[in-house]
Protein backbone atom coordinates (compact mmCIF):
# COMPACT_ATOMS: atom_id res chain seq x y z
CA UNK A 1 0.00 0.00 0.00
CA UNK A 2 1.43 3.64 -0.68
CA UNK A 3 -0.37 5.12 2.44
CA UNK A 4 -2.49 4.28 5.22
CA UNK A 5 -4.95 6.14 3.80
CA UNK A 6 -4.40 3.60 0.98
CA UNK A 7 -5.22 0.93 2.97
CA UNK A 8 -7.91 2.03 5.23
CA UNK A 9 -9.61 2.74 2.03
CA UNK A 10 -8.98 -1.07 0.84
CA UNK A 11 -10.31 -2.59 3.62
CA UNK A 12 -13.68 -0.39 3.61
CA UNK A 13 -13.89 -1.65 0.07
CA UNK A 14 -13.33 -4.80 1.11
CA UNK A 15 -16.27 -4.98 4.20
CA UNK A 16 -18.63 -3.62 1.44
CA UNK A 17 -18.03 -6.38 -0.64
CA UNK A 18 -18.15 -8.91 1.86
CA UNK A 19 -21.65 -7.15 2.95
CA UNK A 20 -22.99 -7.22 -0.62
CA UNK A 21 -22.16 -10.76 -1.14
CA UNK A 22 -24.05 -12.15 2.01
CA UNK A 23 -27.31 -9.56 1.62
CA UNK A 24 -27.53 -10.89 -1.66
CA UNK A 25 -26.99 -14.60 -0.97
CA UNK A 26 -29.04 -14.14 2.22
CA UNK A 27 -31.74 -12.92 0.19
CA UNK A 28 -31.13 -15.84 -2.40
CA UNK A 29 -30.86 -17.89 -0.09
CA UNK A 30 -34.71 -16.72 1.97
CA UNK A 31 -35.81 -16.95 -1.84
CA UNK A 32 -35.34 -20.73 -2.12
CA UNK A 33 -36.53 -21.58 1.89
CA UNK A 34 -39.83 -19.87 0.68
CA UNK A 35 -40.04 -22.65 -2.51
CA UNK A 36 -39.06 -25.42 -0.35
CA UNK A 37 -41.44 -24.36 2.53
CA UNK A 38 -44.72 -24.29 -0.40
CA UNK A 39 -43.70 -27.39 -1.41
CA UNK A 40 -43.00 -25.92 -4.95
CA UNK A 41 -39.23 -26.43 -5.41
CA UNK A 42 -37.80 -27.19 -8.96
CA UNK A 43 -34.19 -28.29 -8.50
CA UNK A 44 -33.10 -27.23 -11.79
CA UNK A 45 -34.48 -23.56 -11.10
CA UNK A 46 -33.08 -23.56 -7.84
CA UNK A 47 -29.68 -24.67 -9.05
CA UNK A 48 -29.52 -22.20 -12.25
CA UNK A 49 -30.72 -19.77 -10.10
CA UNK A 50 -27.46 -20.05 -7.53
CA UNK A 51 -25.15 -20.28 -10.69
CA UNK A 52 -26.12 -17.44 -11.59
CA UNK A 53 -25.67 -15.63 -7.87
CA UNK A 54 -22.61 -17.55 -7.31
CA UNK A 55 -21.07 -16.14 -10.46
CA UNK A 56 -21.87 -12.58 -9.53
CA UNK A 57 -20.77 -13.00 -5.65
CA UNK A 58 -17.19 -13.70 -6.56
CA UNK A 59 -14.43 -15.35 -5.68
CA UNK A 60 -15.69 -17.70 -2.71
CA UNK A 61 -18.98 -18.73 -4.56
CA UNK A 62 -17.39 -18.84 -7.51
CA UNK A 63 -15.36 -21.46 -6.31
CA UNK A 64 -18.35 -23.15 -3.98
CA UNK A 65 -19.77 -23.77 -7.86
CA UNK A 66 -16.71 -25.33 -9.04
CA UNK A 67 -16.54 -27.15 -6.07
CA UNK A 68 -20.35 -28.62 -6.65
CA UNK A 69 -19.50 -28.94 -10.52
CA UNK A 70 -16.57 -31.59 -9.79
CA UNK A 71 -18.57 -33.75 -6.74
CA UNK A 72 -20.87 -35.48 -8.35
CA UNK A 73 -20.43 -38.46 -6.00
CA UNK A 74 -21.67 -35.43 -2.86
CA UNK A 75 -24.05 -33.24 -5.12
CA UNK A 76 -27.79 -33.88 -7.16
CA UNK A 77 -27.21 -33.39 -10.81
CA UNK A 78 -29.07 -30.54 -11.31
CA UNK A 79 -26.49 -28.51 -9.08
CA UNK A 80 -23.80 -30.77 -10.96
CA UNK A 81 -24.89 -30.03 -14.11
CA UNK A 82 -25.96 -25.75 -13.84
CA UNK A 83 -22.56 -25.26 -12.09
CA UNK A 84 -20.34 -26.35 -14.97
CA UNK A 85 -20.94 -22.67 -15.71
CA UNK A 86 -18.80 -21.60 -12.99
CA UNK A 87 -15.65 -23.64 -14.51
CA UNK A 88 -15.25 -20.76 -17.17
CA UNK A 89 -12.19 -17.87 -16.70
CA UNK A 90 -12.94 -15.83 -14.23
CA UNK A 91 -12.27 -11.92 -14.59
CA UNK A 92 -8.43 -10.82 -13.77
CA UNK A 93 -7.87 -8.98 -11.02
CA UNK A 94 -6.63 -5.29 -11.48
CA UNK A 95 -2.68 -5.12 -11.06
CA UNK A 96 -2.80 -2.21 -8.19
CA UNK A 97 -4.73 -5.12 -6.04
CA UNK A 98 -2.32 -7.38 -7.27
CA UNK A 99 0.84 -5.14 -6.19
CA UNK A 100 -0.98 -3.59 -3.03
CA UNK A 101 -0.91 -7.63 -1.91
CA UNK A 102 2.67 -8.56 -2.33
CA UNK A 103 3.44 -5.65 -1.35
CA UNK A 104 1.71 -5.97 2.07
CA UNK A 105 2.80 -10.09 2.37
CA UNK A 106 6.42 -9.39 1.69
CA UNK A 107 6.87 -6.30 3.66
CA UNK A 108 8.26 -4.12 0.70
CA UNK A 109 7.79 -2.19 -2.47
CA UNK A 110 7.72 -4.34 -5.92
CA UNK A 111 10.57 -2.16 -6.88
CA UNK A 112 12.59 -3.56 -3.89
CA UNK A 113 11.83 -6.83 -4.08
CA UNK A 114 11.77 -8.20 -7.65
CA UNK A 115 14.07 -7.04 -10.97
CA UNK A 116 10.98 -6.89 -12.95
CA UNK A 117 7.49 -7.81 -12.48
CA UNK A 118 5.12 -8.20 -15.18
CA UNK A 119 1.39 -6.80 -14.80
CA UNK A 120 -0.29 -8.65 -17.45
CA UNK A 121 -0.71 -12.04 -15.63
CA UNK A 122 -0.08 -15.54 -17.37
CA UNK A 123 -3.32 -17.14 -15.69
CA UNK A 124 -6.31 -15.82 -13.57
CA UNK A 125 -8.87 -18.18 -11.62
CA UNK A 126 -11.25 -17.79 -8.86
CA UNK A 127 -8.52 -17.54 -6.44
CA UNK A 128 -5.64 -16.36 -7.33
CA UNK A 129 -3.64 -15.52 -10.39
CA UNK A 130 -0.16 -15.73 -11.52
CA UNK A 131 2.52 -13.32 -12.82
CA UNK A 132 6.01 -13.62 -14.44
CA UNK A 133 9.02 -11.88 -12.94
CA UNK A 134 12.27 -12.12 -11.92
CA UNK A 135 14.45 -11.64 -8.58
CA UNK A 136 16.71 -9.51 -7.21
CA UNK A 137 19.08 -12.49 -8.03
CA UNK A 138 17.77 -12.87 -12.06
CA UNK A 139 15.98 -15.72 -11.19
CA UNK A 140 13.39 -16.04 -13.20
CA UNK A 141 9.89 -16.87 -10.98
CA UNK A 142 6.23 -16.63 -11.43
CA UNK A 143 4.46 -15.57 -8.42
CA UNK A 144 0.70 -16.79 -7.76
CA UNK A 145 -1.05 -13.59 -6.04
CA UNK A 146 -4.05 -14.63 -3.89
CA UNK A 147 -7.49 -12.57 -4.96
CA UNK A 148 -7.41 -9.69 -2.01
CA UNK A 149 -11.16 -10.86 -1.45
CA UNK A 150 -11.19 -14.15 -0.53
CA UNK A 151 -9.34 -13.95 2.56
CA UNK A 152 -11.53 -11.21 3.61
CA UNK A 153 -15.15 -12.46 2.53
CA UNK A 154 -14.24 -16.19 3.27
CA UNK A 155 -14.82 -16.61 7.09
CA UNK A 156 -17.72 -14.21 7.00
CA UNK A 157 -19.22 -16.51 3.85
CA UNK A 158 -18.34 -19.91 6.00
CA UNK A 159 -20.42 -18.58 8.79
CA UNK A 160 -23.81 -18.11 6.47
CA UNK A 161 -23.19 -21.24 4.78
CA UNK A 162 -22.68 -23.27 7.78
CA UNK A 163 -25.67 -21.65 9.45
CA UNK A 164 -27.78 -21.55 6.32
CA UNK A 165 -26.74 -25.67 5.82
CA UNK A 166 -28.42 -26.23 9.29
CA UNK A 167 -31.33 -24.09 8.40
CA UNK A 168 -31.94 -26.35 5.63
CA UNK A 169 -31.69 -29.58 6.91
CA UNK A 170 -34.00 -28.35 9.70
CA UNK A 171 -36.93 -26.86 7.02
CA UNK A 172 -36.54 -29.44 3.89
CA UNK A 173 -36.14 -33.44 5.41
CA UNK A 174 -34.78 -34.25 1.89
CA UNK A 175 -31.67 -31.78 2.07
CA UNK A 176 -31.34 -33.48 5.36
CA UNK A 177 -31.21 -36.53 4.19
CA UNK A 178 -28.26 -35.60 1.65
CA UNK A 179 -26.23 -35.49 4.17
CA UNK A 180 -25.62 -31.46 3.63
CA UNK A 181 -23.55 -30.53 6.58
CA UNK A 182 -21.26 -33.31 5.60
CA UNK A 183 -21.11 -31.98 2.38
CA UNK A 184 -20.64 -28.05 3.54
CA UNK A 185 -17.73 -29.79 5.34
CA UNK A 186 -15.98 -31.69 2.62
CA UNK A 187 -16.28 -28.13 0.84
CA UNK A 188 -15.17 -25.63 3.36
CA UNK A 189 -11.90 -28.41 3.87
CA UNK A 190 -10.75 -28.56 0.14
CA UNK A 191 -11.14 -24.41 -0.19
CA UNK A 192 -9.35 -23.83 3.36
CA UNK A 193 -6.63 -25.65 1.25
CA UNK A 194 -6.45 -24.06 -1.89
CA UNK A 195 -6.18 -20.84 0.16
CA UNK A 196 -3.43 -21.79 2.19
CA UNK A 197 -0.32 -21.08 -0.28
CA UNK A 198 2.17 -22.58 2.87
CA UNK A 199 0.27 -25.83 2.13
CA UNK A 200 0.36 -25.48 -1.87
CA UNK A 201 4.09 -25.43 -1.22
CA UNK A 202 4.32 -28.42 1.23
CA UNK A 203 2.54 -30.46 -1.29
CA UNK A 204 4.66 -29.24 -4.08
CA UNK A 205 7.69 -30.55 -1.70
CA UNK A 206 5.87 -33.84 -0.74
CA UNK A 207 5.96 -34.38 -4.69
CA UNK A 208 9.52 -33.31 -4.88
CA UNK A 209 10.40 -35.26 -1.87
CA UNK A 210 8.75 -38.86 -3.47
CA UNK A 211 10.56 -37.94 -6.72
CA UNK A 212 14.22 -37.96 -4.66
CA UNK A 213 13.65 -41.24 -2.15
CA UNK A 214 12.31 -43.38 -5.53
CA UNK A 215 15.37 -42.37 -7.04
CA UNK A 216 13.23 -40.78 -9.99
CA UNK A 217 14.63 -38.70 -12.18
CA UNK A 218 12.19 -38.15 -14.97
CA UNK A 219 9.88 -35.56 -13.32
CA UNK A 220 10.38 -32.46 -11.75
CA UNK A 221 8.20 -29.99 -9.54
CA UNK A 222 8.88 -26.11 -9.47
CA UNK A 223 11.24 -24.85 -7.20
CA UNK A 224 9.29 -23.21 -3.95
CA UNK A 225 11.13 -19.76 -3.00
CA UNK A 226 9.98 -19.37 0.35
CA UNK A 227 11.82 -16.23 1.47
CA UNK A 228 9.39 -14.56 -1.20
CA UNK A 229 6.19 -16.70 -0.32
CA UNK A 230 3.56 -16.75 2.03
CA UNK A 231 0.20 -17.91 2.75
CA UNK A 232 -1.31 -15.81 0.00
CA UNK A 233 1.62 -14.70 -2.40
CA UNK A 234 3.74 -18.05 -3.73
CA UNK A 235 7.18 -17.54 -5.72
CA UNK A 236 7.90 -20.40 -7.61
CA UNK A 237 10.50 -21.25 -10.83
CA UNK A 238 9.25 -20.45 -13.33
CA UNK A 239 9.48 -23.77 -16.04
CA UNK A 240 10.08 -23.02 -19.83
CA UNK A 241 8.66 -25.85 -22.41
CA UNK A 242 5.55 -26.73 -24.13
CA UNK A 243 2.18 -28.23 -22.56
CA UNK A 244 1.79 -31.99 -22.80
CA UNK A 245 -0.62 -31.74 -25.58
CA UNK A 246 1.06 -29.08 -27.35
CA UNK A 247 2.09 -31.64 -30.81
CA UNK A 248 4.15 -28.64 -32.25
CA UNK A 249 5.75 -28.12 -28.82
CA UNK A 250 6.82 -31.28 -27.76
CA UNK A 251 8.63 -31.97 -30.96
CA UNK A 252 10.38 -29.08 -30.41
CA UNK A 253 11.78 -30.71 -26.87
CA UNK A 254 11.89 -34.54 -27.73
CA UNK A 255 11.45 -36.57 -30.97
CA UNK A 256 9.47 -39.63 -29.12
CA UNK A 257 6.12 -38.53 -27.58
CA UNK A 258 5.33 -41.40 -26.81
CA UNK A 259 7.92 -41.79 -24.01
CA UNK A 260 6.87 -38.71 -22.55
CA UNK A 261 3.23 -39.66 -22.13
CA UNK A 262 4.37 -43.15 -20.97
CA UNK A 263 6.45 -41.46 -18.26
CA UNK A 264 4.07 -39.10 -16.77
CA UNK A 265 1.87 -41.71 -16.23
CA UNK A 266 4.06 -44.54 -14.62
CA UNK A 267 5.26 -40.98 -12.53
CA UNK A 268 1.53 -40.36 -11.84
CA UNK A 269 0.46 -43.61 -10.92
CA UNK A 270 3.51 -44.88 -9.50
CA UNK A 271 2.64 -41.85 -6.41
CA UNK A 272 -0.57 -42.74 -6.12
CA UNK A 273 -0.05 -46.67 -5.82
CA UNK A 274 2.97 -46.20 -3.32
CA UNK A 275 2.31 -43.06 -1.55
CA UNK A 276 -1.47 -42.75 -2.17
CA UNK A 277 -0.78 -39.39 -2.79
CA UNK A 278 -1.72 -37.97 -6.56
CA UNK A 279 -1.82 -34.67 -8.24
CA UNK A 280 -5.43 -33.62 -8.46
CA UNK A 281 -5.69 -31.22 -11.59
CA UNK A 282 -3.46 -32.84 -14.36
CA UNK A 283 -5.22 -31.07 -17.51
CA UNK A 284 -3.10 -29.70 -20.00
CA UNK A 285 -1.65 -26.29 -18.62
CA UNK A 286 -0.09 -28.14 -15.05
CA UNK A 287 1.68 -31.11 -17.03
CA UNK A 288 4.56 -30.11 -19.46
CA UNK A 289 7.41 -30.71 -21.38
CA UNK A 290 10.31 -28.86 -20.08
CA UNK A 291 13.22 -27.59 -22.30
CA UNK A 292 15.53 -30.45 -20.92
CA UNK A 293 13.12 -33.18 -21.89
CA UNK A 294 11.75 -33.86 -18.19
CA UNK A 295 8.23 -33.74 -17.44
CA UNK A 296 7.08 -30.61 -15.17
CA UNK A 297 3.86 -31.22 -12.69
CA UNK A 298 2.75 -27.77 -11.95
CA UNK A 299 0.11 -26.15 -9.28
CA UNK A 300 -0.76 -28.29 -6.67
CA UNK A 301 -3.64 -26.45 -5.20
CA UNK A 302 -5.77 -29.62 -5.94
CA UNK A 303 -4.11 -33.03 -4.36
CA UNK A 304 -5.74 -36.32 -3.68
CA UNK A 305 -5.04 -38.90 -1.01
CA UNK A 306 -6.49 -42.58 -1.05
CA UNK A 307 -6.00 -45.79 0.88
CA UNK A 308 -4.94 -48.64 0.10
CA UNK A 309 -8.60 -50.24 0.07
CA UNK A 310 -9.82 -47.27 -2.49
CA UNK A 311 -7.16 -47.64 -4.61
CA UNK A 312 -7.53 -51.75 -4.70
CA UNK A 313 -11.33 -50.76 -5.76
CA UNK A 314 -10.41 -48.17 -8.02
CA UNK A 315 -7.70 -50.60 -9.89
CA UNK A 316 -10.79 -53.24 -10.18
CA UNK A 317 -12.90 -50.33 -11.56
CA UNK A 318 -10.74 -49.80 -14.23
CA UNK A 319 -9.91 -53.03 -15.14
CA UNK A 320 -13.46 -53.53 -15.84
CA UNK A 321 -14.21 -50.57 -17.92
CA UNK A 322 -10.98 -51.54 -19.66
CA UNK A 323 -12.06 -54.62 -20.47
CA UNK A 324 -15.69 -54.62 -21.15
CA UNK A 325 -16.92 -56.10 -17.73
CA UNK A 326 -19.69 -54.57 -15.53
CA UNK A 327 -19.25 -57.49 -12.78
CA UNK A 328 -15.43 -56.49 -12.47
CA UNK A 329 -16.69 -52.70 -11.78
CA UNK A 330 -18.91 -53.48 -9.30
CA UNK A 331 -16.36 -55.18 -7.10
CA UNK A 332 -14.09 -52.30 -7.58
CA UNK A 333 -17.26 -50.19 -6.16
CA UNK A 334 -17.77 -52.44 -3.32
CA UNK A 335 -13.94 -52.65 -2.03
CA UNK A 336 -13.96 -49.10 -2.53
CA UNK A 337 -17.01 -48.51 -0.19
CA UNK A 338 -16.15 -47.21 3.80
CA UNK A 339 -19.29 -48.42 5.42
CA UNK A 340 -18.66 -52.49 5.21
CA UNK A 341 -21.57 -52.79 3.69
CA UNK A 342 -22.95 -56.43 2.82
CA UNK A 343 -23.66 -56.25 -0.92
CA UNK A 344 -23.99 -59.00 -3.81
CA UNK A 345 -21.31 -57.94 -6.93
CA UNK A 346 -23.64 -59.84 -9.43
CA UNK A 347 -26.64 -57.93 -8.27
CA UNK A 348 -24.81 -54.92 -8.38
CA UNK A 349 -23.78 -55.57 -11.46
CA UNK A 350 -27.07 -55.61 -12.94
CA UNK A 351 -28.29 -52.74 -12.01
CA UNK A 352 -25.35 -50.74 -13.10
CA UNK A 353 -25.44 -52.36 -15.91
CA UNK A 354 -27.37 -49.06 -18.08
CA UNK A 355 -24.78 -46.74 -16.81
CA UNK A 356 -22.30 -49.08 -17.59
CA UNK A 357 -23.01 -48.83 -21.25
CA UNK A 358 -23.14 -44.83 -20.99
CA UNK A 359 -19.51 -45.24 -19.64
CA UNK A 360 -18.41 -47.07 -22.21
CA UNK A 361 -19.68 -44.81 -24.55
CA UNK A 362 -17.42 -42.35 -22.98
CA UNK A 363 -14.52 -43.91 -22.91
CA UNK A 364 -15.14 -45.22 -26.32
CA UNK A 365 -15.58 -41.08 -27.74
CA UNK A 366 -11.95 -41.07 -25.90
CA UNK A 367 -10.84 -43.23 -27.92
CA UNK A 368 -11.92 -41.95 -30.86
CA UNK A 369 -9.91 -39.35 -30.23
CA UNK A 370 -13.17 -36.65 -29.31
CA UNK A 371 -12.76 -34.44 -26.58
CA UNK A 372 -15.16 -36.43 -23.90
CA UNK A 373 -18.28 -34.70 -22.44
CA UNK A 374 -17.21 -33.86 -18.50
CA UNK A 375 -21.06 -32.85 -18.00
CA UNK A 376 -21.80 -36.30 -19.09
CA UNK A 377 -19.16 -37.99 -16.81
CA UNK A 378 -20.52 -36.23 -14.01
CA UNK A 379 -23.91 -36.83 -14.47
CA UNK A 380 -22.51 -40.25 -14.61
CA UNK A 381 -20.85 -40.35 -11.89
CA UNK A 382 -24.35 -38.65 -10.06
CA UNK A 383 -25.64 -42.21 -11.33
CA UNK A 384 -23.64 -44.66 -10.11
CA UNK A 385 -23.40 -42.77 -6.43
CA UNK A 386 -27.39 -42.49 -6.23
CA UNK A 387 -27.03 -46.93 -7.35
CA UNK A 388 -24.08 -47.62 -4.96
CA UNK A 389 -25.74 -45.60 -2.27
CA UNK A 390 -29.30 -47.68 -2.92
CA UNK A 391 -27.50 -50.53 -2.20
CA UNK A 392 -25.71 -49.00 1.03
CA UNK A 393 -22.55 -48.36 -0.28
CA UNK A 394 -20.43 -45.17 -0.19
CA UNK A 395 -18.16 -43.68 -2.99
CA UNK A 396 -15.57 -41.55 -1.79
CA UNK A 397 -15.08 -38.14 -3.79
CA UNK A 398 -11.53 -39.19 -4.44
CA UNK A 399 -13.28 -41.34 -6.95
CA UNK A 400 -14.55 -39.24 -8.86
CA UNK A 401 -11.14 -37.03 -8.81
CA UNK A 402 -9.18 -39.86 -9.70
CA UNK A 403 -11.42 -40.71 -12.72
CA UNK A 404 -11.21 -37.29 -14.50
CA UNK A 405 -7.75 -37.75 -13.86
CA UNK A 406 -7.63 -41.12 -15.68
CA UNK A 407 -9.73 -39.74 -18.41
CA UNK A 408 -7.54 -36.59 -18.83
CA UNK A 409 -4.59 -38.95 -19.26
CA UNK A 410 -6.44 -41.00 -21.94
CA UNK A 411 -7.04 -37.91 -23.60
CA UNK A 412 -3.79 -37.14 -23.88
CA UNK A 413 -2.69 -41.26 -24.86
CA UNK A 414 -5.37 -40.71 -27.68
CA UNK A 415 -3.35 -38.12 -29.22
CA UNK A 416 0.88 -39.22 -28.65
CA UNK A 417 0.22 -43.29 -28.35
CA UNK A 418 -2.84 -44.56 -29.13
CA UNK A 419 -1.39 -48.24 -28.80
CA UNK A 420 -1.93 -47.76 -24.97
CA UNK A 421 -4.93 -48.29 -23.65
CA UNK A 422 -4.82 -47.20 -20.08
CA UNK A 423 -7.88 -48.75 -18.78
CA UNK A 424 -6.59 -52.19 -20.36
CA UNK A 425 -3.62 -52.34 -19.30
CA UNK A 426 -3.82 -50.49 -15.58
CA UNK A 427 -1.41 -53.34 -14.40
CA UNK A 428 1.46 -52.02 -16.31
CA UNK A 429 1.35 -48.86 -14.24
CA UNK A 430 1.07 -50.38 -10.56
CA UNK A 431 3.73 -52.69 -11.06
CA UNK A 432 6.19 -49.99 -11.39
Amino acid sequence: MESLTDYVSFGFKSGLRVAHSSLVFGTKILEILAKLAGGSANHREIARSLQEAFSKLGATYIKLGQFIASAPSLFPKEYVEEMQNCLDSVRPIHFREVRSVVERELGGSLASIFHRFEETPLASASIAQVHAAVTKDGLDVVVKVQRPDVQTTLQTDMQILGLLTKVLEFIAPEFKKSGLTAMFEEFQTSILQEIDFIQESKNIEEFEEYLLSSGETRARVPRVYHTLSTKKVLTMERFYGAAITDEEGLKKFTDNPRKVINDALEIWFSSLSKKGFFHADVHAGNLMILKDGNIGFIDFGIVGRISPKVWKGLMLFMQGVGIGEPLLVAKGLVEMDSTDATVSPNILAHELNSVFLELESVYDAISKNQIFDEAKLNRLMYDLKEIAEKNGLKIPREFALLMKQMLYFDRYIKTMAPEINLFRDTEKYTKI
